[in-house]
């Protein structure tokens, strides 16, 4: 309880009384008059406040993106005859970013009273919303009464997915690629000039128009990969990346991947791994094999053990009987590179492997950040060394014969997806 300007006048009231009793006894007892008003109102209030409820509704999505930031509404409501005046307290579970606030409203009889508050979740799980804390105003506005609400919404946090407005380079799905069918079981792959024996069908006359000369299409035979998708569930993926950590990133990379391949009728898997394999889905085509491995993704938690790449790589060469482009996303530093060249070893060269990390955004900044700090030349130093490790073990990785990047945090989706799409293009796997 906290008293407002009314409880606090009556006190100051009595205080007053008080001080004249002592120079006058004709006022001696008055200052009881104020007291005793202030204890009465209190103990009404308090007597009062336990039949003034109120009800509280969340409006906002039951599944949530991993990382996206939404919008939730608590829409309160009292049923009382008098207007109720309320400051609430809104929060959210550690896993999302908000900003928290104090909100005051004054409740009408079955009038909604609305707070808007921005949310984005930073872990994948399900997660129930701490109860709100508020205040109620007493009907005599003598104080302010302490008071929990429960917060009936437990939102489940789920891996992102590709939106129609996305567009990846050399994405045929988002209008940018080639290959227009030529048939059931072709694709062109080029437009070159008539060669003498050309069949009629190669013959695009369109283009054969536009340039004055017969030109041919060059048609592929259209190929299914297989892709499997190796997520680092380690110590160091609970680092942060940006606005979630390295694991959320990780998932939201690996998920739309996986709906990318299941679009291009690609089978597709994952293995879940940390200090040994958690989790493997084997390679499959279809929606059901995309849903699959979200559900499994959904499951990945940070592990506290060191990530070990070469058990992850034994696993799968083990379960994998055709050539596969293994996509590892993983930590390049934190990682022994020793024992990432060792899984390259493993894989190759039954399988194409693609390793991918992501970079500190925050820390490549600093060497060209001017000095403030006496201590900004070190971090400058240190951001350079950082730097010149991450180059060195992408260079690694490529003499091993792996194809290997590293992206910030935002960028790195689509720079994946752009790879994956260049490998199906230049069909190297």
């Amino acid at each position: 309880m906290s008293l407002r300007r009314n409880a606090l006048l009556l006190v100051l009231l009595a205080g007053l009384l008080g001080i004249l009793g002592e120079w006058d006894g004709a006022w001696a007892r008055l200052w009881c008059i104020p007291a005793a008003a202030l204890l009465l109102g209190l103990a009404y209030e308090s007597a009062t406040r336990r039949h003034r409820s109120v009800r509280l509704r969340v409006v906002g999505p039951d599944r949530w993106r991993l990382g996206s930031t939404e919008s939730l509404e608590f829409v309160f409501r009292q049923s009382a005859e008098r207007s109720l005046e309320i400051e609430v307290a809104l929060g959210g579970p550690d896993s999302f970013a908000l900003e928290s606030r104090v909100s005051a409203l004054r409740l009408v009889r079955a009038v909604d009273g609305t707070v808007s508050l921005s949310a984005r979740p930073r872990r994948l799980g399900t997660f129930a919303w701490p109860a709100a804390r508020m205040r109620i105003c007493g009907p005599l506005r003598l104080a302010w009464w302490p008071h929990t609400l429960p917060v009936p919404y437990s939102p489940t946090v789920v891996p992102d997915i590709i939106d129609r407005s996305s567009r990846v380079p050399g994405d045929a799905h988002g209008g940018g690629g080639r290959a227009q069918r030529a048939g059931g079981s072709a694709e062109i792959a080029q437009l070159r000039d008539y060669r003498q024996g050309d069949p009629l069908r190669v013959v695009d006359w369109k283009a054969s128009a536009r340039r004055g000369r017969l030109i041919s299409r060059e048609l592929a035979e259209e190929r299914h990969l297989e892709l499997l998708i190796a997520v680092d569930a380690g110590r160091a993926s609970g680092i942060s990346a940006g606005q979630i950590d390295r694991l959320g990133l990780f998932v939201n990379v690996a998920a739309r991947l996986a709906q990318r391949a299941a679009q291009l009728d690609d089978a597709v898997g994952v293995l879940v791994f940390a200090e040994r394999p958690l989790a493997l889905v084997a390679p499959a085509r279809g929606t059901a094999a995309v849903q699959h491995i979200r559900r499994t993704l959904e499951a990945c938690r940070v592990h506290p053990a060191q990530s070990n790449p070469v058990l992850a790589a034994a696993r799968i060469r083990a379960a994998s009987p055709r050539r596969r482009l293994v996509v590892l996303l993983t930590d390049l530093l934190d990682a022994a590179t020793a024992e990432l060249l060792e899984a390259v070893r493993l894989l190759q060269p039954k399988h194409f492997v693609f390793v991918c990390a992501v970079e500190n955004a925050a820390i490549l900044a600093l060497p060209g950040t001017p000095p403030v700090d006496p201590l900004d030349p070190y971090r400058s130093l240190a951001a350079t060394e950082y730097h010149d490790a991450l180059a060195a073990n992408v260079r690694a990785l490529r003499a091993r014969g792996a194809a290997a990047l590293t992206a910030r945090p935002d960028q790195l989706d689509r720079a994946v997806l752009g790879a994956y799409q260049r490998f199906r293009r230049e069909r190297r796997i």
